[in-house]
């Protein structure tokens, strides 16, 4: 089952400045679900297209990332960035086991959306070699990162960094391929 998201506006209601200022850490969720306007806003922050190019810079224009959404009480989902939809994986509730797997981070649970990023280095390992391609993929995981905790702040969310987690956890909970390597965990929510 695919979710095709709304079209993501391009006016917030905040500055870029007011949201930099804004933005923290925070570890709390309010109970609320996401809507569909709300997730289609984040995930077209991270790596949504703007004609042929998305929203991140990404060395040679390869893209070696690849987005996941967790949605409490919902399932696991893959975000398709060609058609700006998240495709249903496993409909299940997956937000403890995360939780678990993040070295029992247990606020990881409570949020009503996680989003994992994870890399594909070999796609651009190919063309800029084995460090050269490691270091462009972590620079855009950043890029993609920071993209999606000011958008949290714009839509008056709350959002915190995770990168403290067992891969190989995250990766057999997550279903992923071995080529794709989990590098971050970003639970989001409104405040409490």
């Amino acid at each position: 089952m695919s979710i095709r998201l709304p079209k993501p506006s391009y006016r917030g209601k905040k500055s870029l400045e007011e949201c930099i200022i804004e933005r923290e850490s925070i570890r709390k969720y309010d109970k609320r679900d996401l809507d569909l306007v709300t997730i289609s806003q984040l995930f077209w922050a991270t790596q949504g297209k703007k004609g042929y190019k998305r929203t991140v810079p990404s060395a040679g224009a390869i893209y070696p990332l690849e987005l996941y959404a967790i949605i409490k009480d919902k399932g696991l989902y893959h975000y398709n960035i060609k058609v700006h939809s998240l495709d249903l994986l496993i409909e299940a509730d997956f937000s403890k086991k995360l939780a678990k797997a993040s070295w029992n981070q247990v606020f990881i649970g409570d949020a009503p959306l996680n989003v994992v990023i994870c890399a594909n280095y070999s796609k651009i390992q190919q063309r800029y070699g084995y460090e050269r391609g490691l270091r462009y993929s972590l620079i855009e995981v950043g890029h993609c990162a920071q993209n999606l905790h000011l958008q949290a702040v714009a839509l008056g969310l709350v959002s915190v960094p995770i990168g403290a987690f067992k891969d190989e956890e995250v990766r057999m909970l997550l279903v992923i391929p071995e080529y794709l390597d989990p590098l971050y965990i970003i639970p989001v929510g409104y405040p409490k």
